[in-house]
């Protein structure tokens, strides 16, 4: 079977776009490993336009519920996409079709592929950080904060999504450290001075070293990175909120990328630099990291595919 469009992604992007691609009626298949992006993970989402207050859960399982609502539009989940290639055909330089294979072994054919793979967590790079991974390192505030009752923590970056594990947090821990890279803390205001006022430990200009520990995690160390000293805290988990890195691997040798890894799109149709393949939300360099956002994207995306496969077809 060929499809006229494959989605890799089942975020928020990759959702939207499975019910316009059902709703235009292009033969459409989906694949993800698994439903919800990073929204998932949020414990109250106050932004999304038509919910005064949503959980990430609540919101992942309605935009599912509508994508599977659709007739046209095939499913595919625990997939992981292992790469995309232009499918081989004479005479040379007349492949339109591309084929995109899983890990499990299973190949799809398809006339345009569009890309929602989104953003993952970040890591320190940290000796032991790997090691620890369940074991005290987390990436998770919502899902794990409930471990760190009565315990000392340390959450490692000072942005929003930092001082959100701090907050996730309060209701557990019994001390919170707060080791932010820079000189001062990059997030909201409002969220600093909550942290103050609870009592947060604020240590900045603080590099990550090492994790310490035996089966579990018992500590961290860190440089000062003002006086240039090592030194180290006693804590029983380490959240780690420096950021993301987009989910490219796949594309990454056929399309252009920025510094950033970040897909390069055209901002008014949100094709990618070859011909026959687009991306929306967070794995594209667009400027704004935001649901409301990437879903938009990725119906701009599909409509502009629709437009496309007319004139190919």
């Amino acid at each position: 079977m060929i499809y006229d469009l494959i989605i890799i992604g089942g975020g928020p992007a990759g959702i939207a776009a499975g019910i316009y691609g059902a709703r235009k009626k292009i033969k459409t298949l989906l694949l993800t490993d698994k439903f919800g992006g990073q929204s998932i993970m949020a414990s109250e989402i106050q932004n999304f336009i038509g919910f005064k207050a949503i959980s990430g859960v609540k919101l992942s399982q309605r935009l599912e519920e509508h994508l599977r609502s659709q007739e046209n539009v095939e499913i595919k989940t625990g997939i992981k996409v292992l790469n995309i290639e232009k499918k081989a055909c004479l005479p040379i330089g007349k492949e339109k079709n591309f084929i995109v294979k899983t890990e499990n072994g299973e190949s799809f054919e398809s006339k345009t592929v569009l890309l929602a793979t989104g953003k993952r967590y970040r890591h320190l790079k940290a000796i032991n950080e790997d090691k620890f991974e369940g074991k005290g390192i987390f990436y998770c505030s919502i899902c794990d904060a409930p471990l760190m009752k009565n315990k000392n923590v340390a959450v490692v970056g000072g942005g929003n999504s930092g001082l959100a594990a701090v907050n996730d947090l309060l209701p557990y821990a019994t001390k919170i450290f707060l080791l932010e890279y820079s000189k001062e803390l990059k997030a909201d205001q409002i969220l600093i001075d909550k942290a103050k006022t609870a009592g947060v430990k604020i240590i900045t200009s603080a590099e990550i070293k090492e994790i310490v520990g035996d089966v579990f995690v018992n500590g961290i160390k860190y440089q000062d990175r003002i006086l240039n000293e090592i030194k180290e805290l006693s804590v029983s988990g380490v959240f780690v909120e420096v950021g993301y890195e987009p989910n490219n691997e796949i594309i990454k040798n056929l399309v252009s990328l920025n510094n950033k890894n970040e897909i390069i799109i055209d901002a008014q149709t949100q094709k990618t630099s070859l011909e026959g393949i687009w991306a929306a939300g967070d794995a594209t360099d667009v400027l704004y990291n935001q649901i409301n956002v990437a879903i938009g994207d990725a119906i701009k995306a599909v409509l502009n595919i629709y437009d496309y496969l007319k004139s190919v077809n």
